[in-house]
């Protein structure tokens, strides 16, 4: 069967939507976990974007050794220096360098002639060649541009030494039955295209990034650019997980291979939801909360007679477990360690230790630990930004005639303790924060804060998502989880605070 290659942009075009933006330890985090997740491509960013951009590449190349590392480049000389600067430690390096190739583009974006458009292409992927041997080239808006045109493109880059061409459909216009014929088409008329991969980058504008991008492969492409949870500009790109589980799923149709674990699927997304705090929608293909929920009672009656009457794919297959069994405050180590290994958790024996310890305290409060209860631990356990602040201890004083009370006491990295206590009429998580804020010495705009149950009933564990913007605009995320909410929505506090501490000194 042949491979259809995973090029990963969750770093790159994911994060250039708004609300997923991730400071430097969170894209070092989320890269590891592709690694894991057996991608073979990750475009770590846009290195001449900014300062943050070029040294999130260059850590991402340094850290990943089992996966290429690419970068973004206009085809621009200083462009691709930053690239080829940003990518001088990665084991497997790319430069991804891209032109729009159609009218609309050419006439009011670059204002460029054909023949300027060409000869921009071959030089400056002939440019890019003498860094590194591997070299992308995407003609942006192809699938808007007249198919004659770019053909000649595409040839040019191939003779200048592109290893991968790409089609975009830039801006989420074509049908699966035009793709699929465009791809036919280049793979039919352009000469020396048999030499190099033919990838596929979709977005989701008209609701057709999977579909369009699968029309592509069953004509002939081999690699896919897609982003976890399908996030990424505007409506988005074309969703990872939705596309290798068609292929997974389908080999009827598609009979191809990818090397993704798929088992590492769920993890990884709920990972990428835990870092920006945007959750996917319940009804979401492959990872929302009810893909594998049967409610009705003809799907129940169904599902208990013979699973398959509904259900195409098991939760297994994507890291989920099928089992019931549940932990409690008696379980032991060995029946922990088996769990997570259902789970498809793997960790060192200090962190095993750690998240072992975070279980224990857990039963501690619940009769019962579920599934999700270990697999939100195992997410928090992810985290490795260092902590400059860590909570202590709170009391809050509360009720419905008396203003809110709340002293917070924080651990300093440094050794110090500190402690304040705050009033306010609008509630215990108001005081806390405005306490926080005091013993840390600045004051935060709070731009977000999603509350969300881990699981049902009165004793789960709440997960809390905030935004916090500073004076100067810049905005980072939090998150905390706890089976009391005060706590959760502190934690979650101090998370962002310390993410944006790591970021000022890094």
């Amino acid at each position: 069967m042949q491979q259809i290659k995973i090029f990963d942009t969750t770093l790159r075009d994911g994060e250039q939507a708004p609300g997923y933006s991730m400071n430097l330890s969170e894209k070092l985090e989320m890269a590891l976990q592709l690694e894991k997740l057996g991608v073979d491509t990750i475009e770590a960013g846009f290195a001449i974007a900014s300062t943050g951009d070029f040294k999130s590449v260059s850590e991402i190349a340094n850290i990943i050794k089992n996966v290429r590392v690419a970068s973004l480049a206009r085809a621009l000389e200083k462009d691709i220096d930053a690239a080829a600067q940003a990518l001088k430690k990665a084991a497997f390096p790319r430069i991804h360098t891209f032109i729009a190739t159609s009218d609309i583009h050419m006439k009011y974006k670059l204002k460029k002639t054909e023949d300027e458009v060409l000869e921009t292409t071959r030089e400056m992927v002939k440019y890019a060649k003498k860094y590194c041997e591997d070299i992308e080239f995407s003609a942006e808006d192809a699938s808007r541009s007249r198919p004659e045109f770019l053909y000649r493109v595409l040839e040019e880059a191939i003779k200048a030494g592109a290893t991968v061409v790409n089609i975009p459909d830039t801006v989420g216009y074509t049908s699966p039955h035009e793709y699929h014929k465009l791809i036919l088409g280049i793979r039919e008329n352009v000469r020396g295209i048999d030499r190099v991969d033919i990838s596929v980058h979709c977005h989701n504008d008209l609701g057709m990034a999977v579909a369009n991008t699968l029309a592509a492969i069953t004509a002939g492409a081999t690699q896919v650019e897609c982003t976890i949870n399908g996030i990424g500009e505007r409506a988005g790109n074309a969703a990872l997980e939705e596309i290798v589980m068609n292929i997974n799923t389908r080999k009827d149709i598609y009979p191809f291979f990818t090397n993704v674990n798929t088992k590492e699927i769920y993890l990884t997304s709920t990972l990428l939801t835990t870092i920006t705090g945007v959750k996917v929608q319940p009804n979401k293909a492959i990872v929302g909360d009810n893909a594998f929920a049967h409610e009705s009672g003809i799907h129940q009656h169904g599902m208990l007679e013979h699973k398959e009457t509904y259900e195409i794919m098991t939760p297994a297959s994507i890291g989920l477990a099928e089992n019931k069994m549940v932990l409690g405050k008696h379980s032991g180590r060995h029946a922990f360690l088996d769990k997570l290994k259902e789970l498809g958790c793997t960790l060192d024996d200090s962190n095993i230790d750690k998240l072992f310890a975070e279980f224990k305290a857990l039963a501690d409060k619940k009769k019962v630990v579920t599934d999700k209860d270990i697999q939100a631990l195992m997410v928090r356990r992810h985290t490795k930004i260092p902590e400059a602040y860590r909570l202590d201890r709170f009391v809050v004083n509360s009720g419905n005639t008396i203003t809110t009370t709340s002293s917070v006491r924080l651990l300093c990295k440094t050794g110090a303790i500190l402690e304040e206590v705050t009033s306010s009429y609008e509630g215990s998580i108001d005081a806390s924060y405005k306490a926080i804020d005091k013993l840390v010495g600045k004051s935060f705009i709070l731009e977000d804060f999603l509350i969300s149950a881990v699981t049902g009933g009165t004793n789960a564990q709440g997960e809390v998502y905030v935004k916090i913007k500073t004076k100067q605009g810049n905005v980072y995320n939090g998150h905390g989880i706890s089976i009391d909410i005060v706590e959760a929505s502190i934690l979650a506090y101090i998370s962002a605070i310390n993410n944006m501490i790591y970021d000022e000194r890094n």
